[in-house]
């Protein structure tokens, strides 16, 4: 939306024109300029076909890579570009890196060069310590994005006050340097205290006292604890609860939020309305009731970095909130919002936002609904993704465990196959045991599978059972964990959304069954060391059956390394 001139000359930074023309050719204007090279027939048909020159690479610090660039095409994939940020925004970042980790910096700096080829980037292995630094370099990529979108403006801006004083009937025609809508940043997140990550990493690129943080304390407010709570995760002994556990619902873990963010020259101004803010914070749910509300998503047209951070998150809350918030970003506008069609970039007018918009995944692991998402983007500068070489995860030794593989061809077939095999297979063993019928636990991982095997118990299995869902109350809870260990119920079906969000302790188990294999691979692992928390158990006493089809690779390899994955889907 073209803002009036005197508050964007506000917005810029001092020196905005020069370093406008100094940075006229650089990768912002190849790829999103008015007419960017990599905007082809031929790459926007190849993308449309999914039809990739794929190549792997190893992209320092990043690991090694697979490199998706449309065919034909003559884009390098050998080497990479030096980062591609304006000087002045570097500053605050290489202060701090003088006292980082050269693991931290040479993390960052090749972070930041595989952003600047505008590729979209798929991180699959965001571990807990490389976090906050890759959130900082993500974020200072986004700030140079919108200061160089920006400075464009302004330089067009001044080309036309100054043509309309001299030459009034002669004005520049070549001034397309907007989108329909002004939000051109979306940062897709699952909880508030991901958003308050966010934000402090947004504002370590502020330094003070030249930038103001404008409506700070009602933000901190809002998108922490309330004042005098504490937060039993980090007030607790370490390791009371699991790390990856208290990184990831310490705070503030309120699922429903939207919140705009303009950045001026001088400030950053958070609770601004979205048509006139540069990045939108918020949560799928969030922008799924406002858009259902107001019956549009006109602020998401001109959206030109995507960030989706903790996609392993949103696995576990609703991922239709995810695909529905996605369906809507990059459309025509509903309305004209005071736009000055004038200034809209071509590709815009045309339809042609999703081949240039960069989208950058961040997961703690893959899952099938995060590796189809990624598979749906067609970025026609390409697309990378990481790769990690899975090793064993450690278990507890002499526990006899099986893997009870079921034949299923497609991807669609696998739930009503995975059912079968388990209802008229694997339970009807189990029930003939008078060791397994007993004290054992029923692990499933998709909460669709969890409604229909709870369904099954309940009208066929004549056994006695209790469950533990992410639904159930503290009183749930409390009744359903003494049944089990006291033996009155004989099987403990348990969701893994369950144990993702509350994390509990489960005794009086001495036979596991996984449904299917955990998407969290730390979840194997603690179900299996769960019957040593009772005295006298020996790793004889206990076993473990996992249920899997060749689908299920993305968790298997995960749980018995990436080799021993292989061989498994081969021989499957």
């Amino acid at each position: 939306m073209a803002a009036p001139e005197k508050e964007i000359e506000d917005e810029v930074p001092e020196g905005a024109e020069d370093e406008a023309v100094e940075n006229s050719a650089n990768g912002y204007e190849n790829h999103f300029g008015n007419t960017p090279g990599v905007l082809t027939e031929s790459a926007r048909n190849s993308a449309d076909a999914r039809s990739w020159i794929i190549t792997n690479e190893k992209l320092g610090s990043l690991g090694s890579a697979t490199i998706s660039i449309p065919e034909p095409s003559e884009a390098s994939t050998s080497s990479l570009p030096s980062p591609d940020i304006l000087e002045r925004l570097t500053t605050p970042l290489k202060d701090r890196q003088a006292k980082s980790s050269p693991k931290t910096v040479q993390l960052q700096n090749d972070l930041l060069s595989v952003l600047s080829t505008r590729r979209d980037l798929y991180l699959t292995h965001t571990p807990l310590e490389t976090r906050k630094s890759t959130r900082e370099a993500i974020v200072l990529h986004a700030l140079n994005h919108i200061t160089k979108k920006r400075r464009r403006v302004l330089k067009n801006n001044d080309r036309l006050a100054h043509a309309s004083k001299s030459t009034p009937n002669d004005l520049p025609e070549d001034v397309q340097d907007q989108g329909f809508t002004r939000p051109s940043i979306l940062i897709l997140l699952p909880f508030r205290s991901s958003a308050q990550n966010w934000f402090q990493a947004l504002t370590s690129h502020t330094p003070s006292p030249t930038y103001q943080i404008e409506n700070q304390s009602r933000f901190l407010s809002e998108y922490g604890l309330p004042s005098g709570a504490v937060d039993k995760l980090t007030s607790a002994e370490p390791g009371t609860y699991p790390a990856d556990h208290v990184d990831t619902f310490k705070g503030n873990v309120d699922d429903n939020f939207r919140i705009g963010v303009k950045m001026t020259r001088k400030s950053v101004r958070m609770f601004t309305e979205f048509y006139g803010c540069d990045i939108v914070l918020a949560s799928p749910l969030g922008l799924r009731r406002s858009i259902e509300k107001e019956k549009h998503a006109d602020y998401l047209t001109s959206i030109e970095v995507l960030i989706i951070d903790q996609m392993d998150a949103l696995t576990m809350q609703n991922w239709d909130h995810v695909k529905f918030v996605l369906s809507h970003i990059n459309k025509l506008p509903k309305e004209s919002h005071d736009t000055d069609f004038s200034r809209i970039k071509s590709w815009y007018l045309d339809g042609h936002a999703p081949y240039l918009r960069q989208s950058i995944l961040l997961t703690a692991y893959e899952t099938p609904e995060t590796r189809a998402l990624y598979n749906t983007f067609t970025n026609v500068s390409g697309k990378i993704r990481t790769e990690k070489i899975y090793a064993p995860i450690p278990v507890p030794e002499g526990i006899n465990q099986s893997l009870i593989h079921f034949d299923c061809t497609s991807p669609q077939d696998d739930p009503d196959k995975r059912f079968h095999h388990f209802t008229t297979q694997l339970l009807p063993s189990l029930l003939k045991s008078a060791v397994q019928s007993t004290n054992t636990v029923i692990f499933v991982p998709s909460s669709f599978d969890f409604i229909r095997v709870y369904n099954y118990f309940r009208k066929h299995a004549g056994v006695s059972f209790t469950i533990l869902s992410e639904y159930s109350t503290n009183q749930d809870i409390s009744r359903a964990r003494q049944a089990f260990f006291k033996g009155t119920s004989s099987f403990l079906l348990v969701s893994e959304r369950f144990h993702f969000y509350k994390r509990y302790k489960i005794r009086g188990i001495r036979n596991l069954v996984f449904y299917a294999p955990p998407d969290h691979p730390q979840f194997f692992t603690e179900y299996l060391s769960y019957p040593f928390l009772d005295d006298g158990v020996e790793a004889s006493d206990v076993t473990c059956k996992v249920l899997c089809s060749k689908f299920d690779w993305l968790r298997l390899e995960r749980i018995v390394g990436t080799e021993a994955g292989l061989e498994l889907v081969k021989g499957a």
